[in-house]
């Protein structure tokens, strides 16, 4: 003899599987929108790290550069000199992808510079010969506002010997 299942043919029905099915799925969606948050927020923080790490590279070079300008500027001979006052440039070099800009001020120690606008320490000022010849540099990087949600702005003052 078989045993006959009426469980289709019922008129009382349970709604707890479908109750367990929306609650599965409420779940499911939440997870998976706390899923999304967290990596568009862990992929905004790298993108910030990177461009920042990418500054304090640009402000090294930088220095380097404004050396390198300083010492192929002709400055002339004699007790006054033609100084060289500040440095600009951008990142990459053509202005429509421009990414960071970055300016660097100069200031002379120990030299007489002609051009009165300039900032300068008076080499009378110094207690010791061996400052003679070095410049402070203060180099400014700040990224382009079209390039991330966050500004990114990276400053360094840094004494160099010519």
């Amino acid at each position: 003899m078989q045993r006959k299942n009426n469980f289709l043919t019922s008129s009382k029905r349970s709604g707890f599987a479908m109750i367990m099915a929306i609650i599965l799925i409420v779940v499911l969606t939440t997870i998976m929108a706390l899923t999304l948050t967290l990596t568009s927020q862990t992929t905004k923080q790298t993108t910030d790290l990177y461009l920042r790490e990418q500054a304090v590279l640009l402000a090294q070079s930088a220095a380097e550069y404004t050396l390198l300008a300083i010492s192929g500027h002709d400055r002339g001979i004699g007790a006054s000199l033609n100084c060289l006052g500040e440095v600009n440039a951008t990142y990459p070099t053509n202005g429509a992808d421009k990414i960071f800009d970055i300016h660097v001020g100069i200031k002379y120690i120990g030299f007489n510079c002609s051009d009165h606008t300039l900032e300068y320490i008076n080499a009378a000022n110094l207690t010791t010969p061996e400052s003679n010849g070095t410049v402070l540099l203060d180099i400014t990087v700040t990224s382009n506002p079209n390039t991330s949600t966050e500004p990114i702005r990276y400053f360094r003052r840094t004494i160099q010997k010519l």
